[in-house]
C-alpha cells in the first residue's frame, strides 16, 4: 500500500485595500503618539498652562479698558475675547505638530517606518491625529478655566458644539502647516521656533482680541480676510458672544462666517497635507 498526502490549504491571502491599510496604519501611529503623550504628561500640562495664562492676562488685565461694539464692560469683554483664545490655542498646537515630526526625523524614527510594510502619509496623518485628540482635551480644560472666570454661551448645545468643531477643524488643518515645517527643518528647536514666529502676527492681526473695525485701513482688510478671524467670528456668533452694539464689517468672511471657516480650513488642509506628503516621501525615499 502506498500513503497519500494531500497538499496542505494554505489560507487565502487577503489584500487590503490603499484606503483601508492607510486608515489602519495611521491610526496605529495615532496610538503610539497617545501612549507617549500619557507617558510624558507635561507635555500635555506644558501645552496648557500658555493658554490659561492668555485667559487670566486679558481677563483682568485688558478687560474693562478695551472697548468691543459699543462697551467697555468686563463682561462683554471677556466674552469677545474667548473665541479668539481658542482659536489661538488651537492653532498654536501647531508648533508642538512640527517639533515632535522634526525629533522623530533627528532621531531616525522615520528611517524605521521605511522598513514597514505600512502607507507612507500614514506617519504623519497618525501624529497629526494625536494632535488633534490632545488639542481636544486643551480645549474641555480652557473652556472650563474660561467659565470659572465668568465666560458664558447664549445659544443652544448645538450651535456650541458647531463652534468646537470649527476650532478643532481649524487646529487639525493648521497641524499639516506643523508636520510641513518639521519635516523641512532639521531640529526640533528649529521647528519649535518656525512653528510661532509666523503666528504671532497671525493671530494679533485679527479679530481674536480687539475689534477689527478699531484698526487702521490696511490692518483691518487683512484681519478681516485672516482665515484666523472667519472662524473666530463664527465662533463668537455660534456662542452668542457678540457685544452689544457691535457692526459686522462688511468683508464677505465676516459677514458669511461659518462658511468662510469652512472653506479656509479644508483648503489648508488639503494644501498643506498633500505639500507635507511629498516632502516625507522625499524624505523617505
Amino acid at each position: 500500500m502506498t500513503a497519500t498526502t494531500g497538499t496542505p490549504k494554505l489560507a487565502p491571502i487577503r489584500l487590503r485595500s490603499g484606503i483601508a491599510q492607510s486608515v489602519t496604519d495611521s491610526l496605529v501611529v495615532a496610538k503610539r503618539n497617545l501612549i507617549r503623550m500619557a507617558r510624558i504628561p507635561e507635555m500635555v500640562i506644558f501645552g496648557l498652562v500658555q493658554p490659561i495664562m492668555f485667559v487670566v492676562l486679558f481677563t483682568y488685565v485688558f478687560g474693562g479698558s478695551i472697548k468691543v461694539g459699543g462697551s467697555i464692560s468686563p463682561q462683554a469683554y471677556r466674552e469677545f475675547l474667548m473665541a479668539g483664545i481658542f482659536a489661538q490655542t488651537v492653532t498654536f498646537a501647531t508648533a508642538g505638530a512640527g517639533a515632535g515630526i522634526a525629533d522623530d526625523m533627528h532621531k531616525g524614527l522615520i528611517d524605521r517606518f521605511r522598513s514597514l510594510p505600512m502607507a507612507r502619509g500614514a506617519v504623519l496623518t497618525g501624529r497629526t491625529l494625536a494632535d488633534l485628540v490632545q488639542t481636544a482635551l486643551t480645549l474641555v480644560v480652557l473652556a472650563g478655566v474660561a467659565l470659572i472666570v465668568g465666560w458664558r454661551v447664549h445659544e443652544n448645545i448645538g450651535k456650541v458644539l458647531l463652534g468646537f468643531l470649527l476650532l478643532l477643524l481649524l487646529g487639525y488643518a493648521f497641524s499639516w502647516i506643523g508636520a510641513l515645517i518639521g519635516l523641512v527643518v532639521r531640529t526640533p528647536e528649529a521647528a519649535t521656533s518656525g512653528g510661532l514666529i509666523w503666528l504671532f502676527p497671525l493671530t494679533f492681526i485679527s479679530n481674536a482680541f480687539v475689534d477689527a473695525n478699531q484698526m487702521p485701513t490696511f490692518l483691518r482688510h487683512i484681519a478681516e480676510w485672516n482665515p484666523f478671524s472667519a472662524t473666530v467670528q463664527a465662533c463668537r456668533e455660534l456662542f452668542g458672544n457678540l457685544p452689544p452694539g457691535f457692526v459686522t464689517p462688511d468683508a464677505w468672511p465676516m459677514r458669511h462666517p461659518i462658511l468662510a471657516s469652512v472653506i479656509w480650513s479644508v483648503l489648508i488642509l488639503v494644501v498643506f497635507r498633500t505639500l507635507a506628503v511629498r516632502k516625507y516621501r522625499q524624505a523617505a525615499g
